[in-house]
């Protein structure tokens, strides 16, 4: 970490995007929450179950609002400046509950995912450990204005993947994830400091042009 970047002053959101007890995934992020934390960041670890929402129905939405889950995961993220995210892959893709989840909160004003930095970890059974299935999630996250980093990681033949002391089995992937995690960080702890005070705005396709300004993405 460079000398003059504080990453005490950068808050991380590191959430385990499976519902099931046991999860690698869940495994994963405790790992990553870890290696945040030793790097000098502040931390809040979360599982997917602590944001419990219904499947999104726009009908459900105009008569009684938000779900609770659904404010509460866009408070956490609000009140962070970068999150991590492990998430399991469903056949080739994002799993429902997580891609549910994205689609409640992008209804929260201000929009809480716009501008914040973001990295993707996963883990699978499988030989490639869950890859397709983050370049799947980048495209809602990054239309909806997150900077998701160029660099992700996935844990392949993950049940067979970790310590008993919960660090990665083999060597050459802890260093990898740690690699991985200092340089989003780094990257996350110059952002903060060195606030770019030009910006510019402009518009997805479909955006109603007579939208506020605060609720159009910023690049």
């Amino acid at each position: 970490m460079d000398a003059d970047i504080d990453p005490a002053a950068v808050r991380v959101l590191v959430f385990g995007a499976a519902l099931r007890t046991g999860s690698t995934n869940a495994r994963l992020a405790s790992l990553a929450a870890d290696l945040i934390g030793a790097g000098g960041a502040r931390v809040d670890l979360a599982r997917m179950r602590e944001f419990d929402m219904p499947l999104y129905d726009g009908d459900l939405e105009d008569a009684e609002g938000l779900p609770a889950g659904a404010l509460a995961l866009a408070d956490r993220i609000a009140r962070c400046d970068a999150f991590v995210i492990s998430s399991p892959e469903y056949n080739a893709s994002v799993p429902g509950p997580l891609k549910n989840a994205i689609d409640w909160v992008s209804r929260v004003r201000p929009q809480p995912f716009k501008t914040k930095h973001a990295l993707l970890l996963s883990s699978s059974p499988s030989l490639i450990g869950g890859n397709r299935g983050l370049w799947a999630l980048r495209v809602p996250l990054e239309h909806l204005g997150t900077r998701v980093y160029p660099d992700m990681f996935s844990l392949a033949r993950a049940h067979e993947g970790f310590a008993e002391d919960g660090r990665l089995a083999d060597p050459g992937a802890q260093e990898r994830l740690a690699e991985a995690l200092s340089g989003f960080l780094r990257l996350v702890c110059a952002d903060v400091r060195f606030v770019c005070l030009r910006r510019r705005w402009y518009e997805f396709p479909g955006d109603r042009t007579d939208a506020p300004v605060t609720q159009r993405a910023e690049d």
